[in-house]
């Protein structure tokens, strides 16, 4: 929907400004035991041109501190960011070994991270080179729009009439939150608060697959467009989660026209 801060992984958001890029410490040794295998298994993979992927030439994506031990989930963290902040760009190939430079770590933990972003849609594996960033248009981001207000707005709506408004009530903080990431003009730190508060939502109906697609949607929705600007208007924004307080007001208050327009918006809107 409708760069930085740190966020709440540790890492650095986008546009958080340095020409350097911080190292990633190494990891204790009593920590993750997977972390201390991947680093010994990898040790011959950390050199740059390993299985074949170039290492130069490519922009490089300001990254930050890792702090705990799970190197592999905040380098897919970080990855996701630089995805909405547009850092890893549409079209371009990143090869692990050189974003393993980036980040101070190996390539295997960068490797397996980038193999999830694929799964998910978000880049393709080019052989010998690494992994190149899908070129998204307009057209899928209608479609996306599209399925995730028939998958999402019925939902909502049924929850409307059955949920106590005590329970809207609790959502007020992650409403407020979204509101305060707008203001920031930051597009990834509103990613993430956007998709706190439709999470929390959705969890409502207590349906964990319908919450667990519905946030993979979201997020590739969340993905800039070839050629489209990663920095959306700051009133885009603030109107975008206003709209998450609006139908908050009219969900405690009960007031199901309200809701019903309120969603119809809001998904019509979506980007």
């Amino acid at each position: 929907m409708k760069q930085g801060a740190q966020d709440s992984t540790g890492i650095r958001a986008p546009g958080a400004g340095g020409d350097t890029v911080p190292r990633v410490p190494r990891q204790p040794q009593a920590a993750d035991p997977r972390s201390e295998r991947e680093s010994l298994a990898a040790a011959d993979l950390q050199e740059p041109g390993a299985r074949g992927e170039h290492t130069h030439g490519e922009r490089p994506v300001r990254r930050p501190l890792v702090r705990r031990s799970s190197v592999r989930g905040q380098v897919l963290q970080a990855l996701r960011t630089a995805l909405v902040a547009g850092e890893l760009r549409p079209g371009e190939v990143y090869s692990a070994p050189a974003l393993g430079e980036q980040f101070g770590v190996s390539a295997t933990p960068v490797r397996e991270a980038m193999q999830q972003l694929t799964l998910e849609g978000a880049v393709e594996v080019v052989p010998n080179r690494g992994f190149r960033v899908i070129e998204r248009g307009d057209r899928e981001l209608a479609e996306l729009a599209e399925v995730r207000a028939l998958l999402e707005a019925p939902v909502m709506l049924r929850l409307a009439r059955r949920v106590p408004v005590e329970r809207w009530a609790e959502l007020r903080p992650l409403a407020e939150a979204s509101v305060r990431a707008a203001s920031s003009g930051c597009r990834a730190t509103y990613a993430e608060a956007d998709r706190a508060f439709h999470r929390a939502v959705l969890s409502l109906s207590g349906n964990e697959q319908l919450v667990q697609i519905a946030e993979d949607l979201h997020r590739r929705a969340q993905w800039p467009l070839v050629g489209g600007s990663t920095r959306p208007a700051h009133a885009n924004l603030v109107a975008d989660a206003a709209e998450h307080t609006a139908l908050l007001d009219a969900l405690v208050a009960h007031d199901l026209d309200v809701v019903r327009t309120l969603v119809a918006e809001h998904f019509a809107g979506a980007d």
